[in-house]
């Protein structure tokens, strides 16, 4: 079978999606885009194979899935610990360069100290970061390497001696970078045979019933797979013996995102993220007429015709006002993750009045109105406000909202933005609009790459149509 490949290259993710003959999805990966972006190029279309083994397995075995549905989930718990294991390679690169630079950097007894340091918070952090692959899902999540390590970094750090956290910051500084811009190879049957030993371990500790007492969870799924592990071990192995055999020929493949002049790919394989984001956000709603894709560095607005096609478009690329690295950087100045965001914002009493949406002044006007008494859910409540005004501003120049309207990138996670987004349409264009969020919606663009790869379209924006109206 052939397969066609898209890679994304934003400013903040990578994407990767790959399918098949008949634009379906057979795997999709994400890595953080950082310093070498071919490396980010590589590790996001290495994640899409492995999920498109994945996929495939559980394909294959849709027979013995519907005889044994809790073959599903040992399939699920396999991947995780798959991503677990990927991660453990990892974090053991990272503990050396952290220790490589520790030595490199201090001299005396401060090296010894330091390193010893180090030491201890890698062995600490490991087993807290596997109980949340395997137990919590972790993998599906689609943190990344660099932030999950980070977090549980900066907690340990913070418990040490508040004089050595510039020193312990700076080694963290030095080793993440040359440790995440390393490609590392896995080889896909040795992880899932060691996935499979340590989840007959996990099987083995399962409760025989339900108890408040019991040191996992109870579930019928898990416990139907601890009495049948060897047979479903067994009927599995041949499968993934199959599946890791398998090559997928990539036919062709384009490049897009934000900076897809940087990918390493031929420039006939090149293709406008615009072009991209529409065509990818039609193949899944194919009656959208209307696109709004805000991502880490820009918002675009754009109109299509019925075959996904871009008929006109407003972009804001200057800054990153708006979208989700100022998300990013608001999450920083109030010392919470990311994913926090949106939440807050739900909680909002009122929608405190934001004047800038300017990163470079978001930090100041954020300390200000902290300083006057304004709850943090209501700070976060405008400033949510404020992103989706400025998006429907972009909206409204390139055309509107037609019927249907399908809003994706990252930021289409924050459900802060979605209520925002969802009710100035509905006010401003009419209540029967449709409005579309996939839980995919980062993978648009991708999506999109990939299906221009397998018609091999040539097509691109008319500049000449388009001037003024914003970027290629």
């Amino acid at each position: 079978m052939k397969y066609y490949l898209g890679v994304d290259l934003g400013s903040t993710t990578s994407k990767a999606v790959i399918i098949d003959d008949e634009d379906r999805i057979i795997g999709r990966g994400i890595t953080n885009t950082r310093a070498n972006y071919s490396v980010a190029a590589e590790i996001a279309r290495m994640e899409a194979v492995y999920n498109a083994r994945f996929s495939t397995l559980t394909k294959n075995l849709e027979t013995e899935i519907r005889l044994r549905p809790e073959y599903r989930q040992y399939i699920q718990d396999l991947e995780n610990v798959f991503q677990y294991l990927q991660f453990k390679i990892k974090l053991d690169k990272l503990h050396q360069e952290l220790i490589k630079t520790a030595g490199t950097y201090l001299s005396g007894d401060s090296r010894g100290m330091f390193q010893g340091f180090l030491n201890d918070i890698l062995v600490k952090i490991e087993p807290r970061i596997k109980n949340d692959y395997l137990r919590e899902n972790l993998g599906a999540q689609n943190q990344f390497f660099r932030d999950i390590v980070a977090e549980k970094y900066n907690e340990e750090v913070a418990q040490l001696d508040k004089r050595w956290f510039e020193t312990m910051m700076t080694l963290w500084d030095k080793s993440i970078t040359p440790a995440e811009n390393e490609v590392i190879h896995f080889d896909f049957r040795t992880l899932v045979h060691d996935a499979m030993d340590i989840i007959k371990g996990q099987y083995d500790l399962l409760p025989d019933a339900e108890s408040e007492n019991a040191p996992h969870h109870f579930n019928a799924e898990l416990n139907l797979l601890k009495g049948n592990f060897k047979d479903a071990a067994d009927t599995l192995r041949a499968h993934i013996d199959e599946v890791a055999d398998l090559e997928f020929h990539i036919e062709n493949m384009t490049g897009t995102g934000y900076g897809r002049a940087l990918l390493p790919f031929p420039h006939e394989c090149i293709r406008s993220e615009i072009l991209c984001h529409a065509f990818g956000a039609h193949a899944i709603f194919p009656n959208t007429r209307t696109v709004l894709d805000i991502g880490g560095q820009d918002t675009k607005a754009i109109q299509v015709d019925k075959y996904g096609l871009v008929t006109s478009f407003q972009m804001n690329d200057r800054c990153a006002a708006g979208c989700g690295r100022y998300l990013g950087y608001i999450a920083d100045e109030m010392s919470i993750s990311l994913n926090e965001l949106g939440p807050l914002a739900l909680a909002a009493e009122k929608d405190v009045t934001i004047c800038s949406t300017c990163t470079v002044f978001a930090g100041a006007e954020l300390r200000e109105l902290t300083n006057l008494g304004e709850r943090r859910e209501d700070i976060l409540g405008g400033l949510h406000k404020a992103i989706v005004m400025r998006a429907m501003s972009l909206i409204a120049r390139s055309g509107g909202v037609f019927n249907e309207f399908t809003f994706t990138g990252g930021v289409a996670r924050n459900q802060g933005v979605v209520k925002h987004l969802t009710a100035l349409v509905k006010e401003n264009y009419g209540e029967d609009i449709v409005i579309n969020i996939h839980t995919d919606s980062i993978f648009m663009g991708a999506l999109g790459g990939a299906m221009f790869a397998r018609r091999n379209l040539k097509i691109d924006l008319d500049l000449a149509a388009t001037r003024g109206r914003g970027r290629k």
